[in-house]
């Protein structure tokens, strides 16, 4: 059995743990309710592009954009979506699992015709890890969520598709359904399907009837291809908002279970100081006693 001074020492070191869990739990709320904010405040925004959208989709007009084409996946492109730090449980490595599966399912492409663009030092380090070159570093983007830099990124990608140097890209990210649940996502980027787009957009927007009666110069078609680049820049911005919340709503957890452990450690601890503590008063008192006995 360890000694009291051994158990004493391990208290106090637990103690200081839970200290600093306990202050990481209180950072990570004060972050969340911040990212939420955020995410509040692009909503009516984002209602009102899918509100246009699902009403132009609704109508007879042909559509007819770039982003649209499906053509044969010889070369592909991932965007991965992590933080940069950890101690927030298994977010960072669900995202380099799900990344090493989806790399695997392009494994016959040749690591050449496989683009990845890792948002967050976590992700970029497990990009290394398994052998690709990283199609530069978005480590500012993963800690303070910038519209600028994700309409860049967005950008990019739009630009490397319409000039068919990449036909497909892929998204994996958290999603932030509350606070105890963020889902690992596998999502679609290029090309945009439309049908999706609308259900989506439909589902997100209140069942209001929408004045659809609407004039439009030049066409529809026209309207929905100037419209499509915004909805795929948003969707960028929307994804890194979702890890970004993810990341502290997963920290927040961590550090709430790592707290709870190290009440629950203590008070075993302070028991078994106390039992140790017992034992060794009653074996002084039984020398003492056999010894005014001789």
């Amino acid at each position: 059995m360890a000694s009291l001074k051994e158990v004493k020492n391990r208290i106090s070191s637990v103690k200081s743990t839970r200290q600093i869990t306990s202050a990481m739990k209180m950072v990570a709320s004060a972050k969340l309710h911040k990212a939420q904010g955020r995410i509040e405040n692009m909503l009516p925004y984002q209602r009102k592009l899918n509100e246009i959208l699902t009403n132009f989709l609704s109508t007879d007009a042909t559509v007819e954009s770039p982003y649209t084409e499906v053509r044969p996946v010889t070369r592909v492109a991932v965007v991965a979506f992590s933080s940069n730090s950890s101690l927030c449980g298994a977010f960072n490595s669900n995202v380099a699992k799900m990344l090493e599966r989806t790399l695997e399912d392009y494994k016959a492409l040749g690591k050449e015709n496989i683009l990845i663009y890792p948002v967050g030092k976590k992700v970029e380090e497990a990009v290394k890890k398994l052998g690709f070159t990283p199609q530069g570093s978005y480590q500012e983007m993963a800690d303070k969520p910038s519209y600028i830099q994700a309409y860049e990124l967005a950008g990019l990608l739009m630009k490397e598709f319409l000039e068919k140097r990449i036909d497909k890209v892929e998204l994996i990210y958290h999603h932030f359904k509350s606070t105890g649940s963020q889902i690992l996502t596998r999502d679609n980027y290029l090309p945009i399907d439309l049908e999706k787009v609308a259900e989506n957009a439909a589902g997100s927007t209140e069942k209001a009837s929408f004045n659809r009666d609407y004039i439009v110069e030049p066409s529809a078609a026209r309207v929905i291809a100037e419209l499509l680049p915004k909805v795929l820049s948003q969707k960028i911005y929307t994804t890194l908002l979702d890890s970004n919340t993810s990341e502290h709503a997963a920290r927040m957890l961590a550090m709430q279970a790592a707290t709870d452990n190290a009440n629950e450690l203590i008070q075993d601890l302070t028991k078994q100081y106390n039992k140790s503590r017992q034992q060794a008063i009653t074996n002084e008192l039984l020398d003492i006693i056999g010894g005014s006995m001789k």
